[in-house]
């Protein structure tokens, strides 16, 4: 439920002004809550004199806007979008925690739908063989059970597995990256939002990422390796590898011309 400190209010109505859901009123000179809301924090973020609150998040979390720390320019991040590559490569060296922390931060600070915030992140290092062997024991017993061989999904699963079979080296389904990321949300849209912004985060780190699509769908089929990961509930949208590259891209890449309409 949204505050409002009535010493602090100026009564400016800047809040009552940008509520999405018309919750706040000006009442004589100061502004007033009518009910519940999104909480989407537009009024703590809006209010010049500091006055709302959110009681059930944590305030402390809150930045102030500072003019003198500079934002990225607009070339320099389109010039990163440019320069984003997917990475199939990476050294052999494990993520510090506080790195990974940060890129939860930016998940978190994702946009989603209706302010739900429901995105979750399922990450895995630590314990990466475990996961491992967990995916593939379900395309072993998959690939048992005769309706799976019939499964067009699976079958691409089932050629990973030949592969790792052919050659234990082989790693082409984790690419010998050392942080797998689950990101779970109630829709596609959250999730591949907050991916994109952990992307970014990343490479600004040094890191690089491949969105793995297989992964997130056998993950998501895997009951016991949901069960593992705390996530029976949940639906995994997007999986994520994660690392530093053990590769050095040079230039951008050349791309098609887009199809855009102007009216």
């Amino acid at each position: 439920m949204v505050e409002i400190n009535k010493e602090k209010c100026i009564g400016c109505g800047k809040c009552a002004e940008d509520c999405i859901k018309l919750n706040i009123v000006l009442n004589g000179s100061k502004a007033q809550v009518k009910g519940e809301c999104l909480q989407c924090g537009h009024c703590v973020a809006v209010c010049p004199a500091g006055a709302v609150s959110i009681p059930e998040y944590d305030m402390e979390d809150v930045e102030e806007y500072r003019p003198d720390l500079s934002f990225p320019g607009t070339e320099e991040i389109l010039r990163s979008i440019k320069f984003r590559r997917s990475i199939r490569r990476y050294r052999k060296q494990p993520v510090a925690r506080q790195d990974l922390e940060l890129l939860v931060e930016a998940g978190r600070y994702t946009a989603t739908a209706k302010n739900s915030q429901g995105s979750g992140f399922l990450i895995v290092q630590e314990e990466l063989e475990h996961l491992k062997a967990l995916v593939w024991d379900f395309i072993d017993q998959a690939q048992k059970e005769e309706h799976h061989q019939r499964n067009k999904q699976l079958l691409s699963y089932f050629v990973f597995n030949r592969r790792r079979k052919k050659n234990p080296e082989d790693d082409y389904l984790f690419r010998n990256a050392p942080v797998v990321l689950f990101i779970t949300a109630e829709n596609s849209v959250d999730a591949g939002m907050a991916a994109q912004n952990i992307e970014n985060i990343a490479v600004s780190m040094g890191l690089g990422a491949l969105y793995n699509g297989y992964l997130a769908g056998i993950a998501d089929a895997n009951a016991e390796l949901k069960q593992w990961l705390g996530a029976e509930d949940k639906t995994i949208r997007i999986c994520m590898l994660l690392g530093y590259p053990d590769i050095r891209y040079l230039r951008t890449v050349p791309r098609k011309k887009p199809f855009v309409v102007w009216k």
